[in-house]
């Protein structure tokens, strides 16, 4: 099961975005890194063709890794550490530790 899923709210803890708070766009799980929104955004140049008659630069989102961010709890809107745990029907569900709610 994987710490951090697509839509849920991080808190970004090291790096220039530090102390933001985003939501997840994208997760890969093979680098361990995702995507969160308008956080830490680079330019990237951009080729003229012919789709593109402009070219220049263009901002967007790059890939953090996953252990530079944590997750923000929903009743206390802090960041905290979750637990995982087995419901009565064998789903895996995870366990705030600040408030002990699910995610």
């Amino acid at each position: 099961m994987l710490r951090i899923r697509k839509d849920d709210k991080v808190k970004v803890l090291v790096g220039k975005d530090k102390g933001k708070i985003g939501k997840v766009m994208r997760v890969f799980p093979k680098e361990n890194r995702l995507l969160v929104e308008k956080i830490n955004i680079v330019k990237k140049a951009r080729r003229r063709t012919q789709q593109d008659q402009q070219g220049g630069f263009v901002e967007r989102e790059a890939a953090i890794h996953i252990s530079n961010v944590m997750l923000i709890d929903r009743k206390t809107n802090e960041p905290t550490r979750f637990s995982a745990s087995f419901l009565k029907d064998g789903s895996k569900q995870r366990i705030s530790k600040k408030s002990a709610e699910g995610f």
